[in-house]
């Protein structure tokens, strides 16, 4: 009885593993290529929201978006063509209060360790990038380009590393697709601004956020 029950045991110890092995991956995307994003991903992600149209016989009231709108403009126009290691704290503050509502993406895109320079494996992304951005629905409008790290390292490093990479993105943007370095406004916030604060290590954290201001009158024609 005893053999029969190790016999037993052993058959479907075979059978759980072979089940187990033939189950999908749940974490693909660890492979590194489906996380790259495609250029139609990008353009739905930072296309402005269709304008509702006025409903006849109502009013127009006054146009209470204005102030704002023109708080924005005169922000973006202010840091339009500044460096990104020029940015005051404050500045980089108040981009960060601008864009929170705006079409936004956030891009994994690897950099070689230590460095600023765009890994082999998320040049697809950065390529897709290039062409949404100069595609006829996002051509012309001014882009925020937001580097970001995880809570690895000192605040200082994270802050430079940010900064360095959020310049080397707009760098291949402007070299490979010629889009207006005016138009690409590039910040680094460091470990300051966690995607995910609970796993402060996590690849998610490692990102450039890019954000349409859906302004076109402070982009370049």
């Amino acid at each position: 009885m005893r053999s029969a029950a190790k016999g037993l045991t052993a058959i479907l110890s075979i059978i759980i593993v072979g089940a187990a092995l033939s189950l999908p991956r749940a974490y693909a995307g660890d492979d590194g290529n489906s996380k790259n994003v495609t250029e139609d991903e990008i353009v739905r992600a930072l296309a402005p929201p269709a304008k509702k149209p006025l409903t006849r016989g109502l009013s127009i009231g006054p146009q209470t978006e204005s102030a704002p709108n023109a708080a924005e403009t005169k922000l973006i126009q202010s840091v339009r063509g500044r460096s990104t290691r020029s940015l005051s704290s404050t500045e980089r503050e108040e981009i960060a209060s601008v864009v929170k509502d705006k079409p936004n993406i956030d891009l994994e895109i690897t950099f070689d360790y230590n460095s600023a320079n765009i890994s082999a494996k998320s040049m697809p992304s950065v390529q897709a990038l290039g062409r949404a951005l100069t595609s006829p629905d996002l051509k012309g409008s001014t882009f925020v380009v937001a580097g970001h790290t995880d809570a690895a390292g000192g605040e200082a490093y994270n802050q430079d590393l940010s900064e360095r990479r959020a310049d080397s993105i707009k760098r291949y943007l402007v070299e490979k697709y010629s889009i207006s370095a005016t138009d690409l406004v590039t910040v680094g916030y460091g470990k300051s601004k966690l995607k995910n604060p609970s796993q402060p290590l996590a690849e998610v954290n490692r990102r450039v956020q890019v954000v349409n201001m859906e302004n076109k009158t402070t982009a370049s024609k």
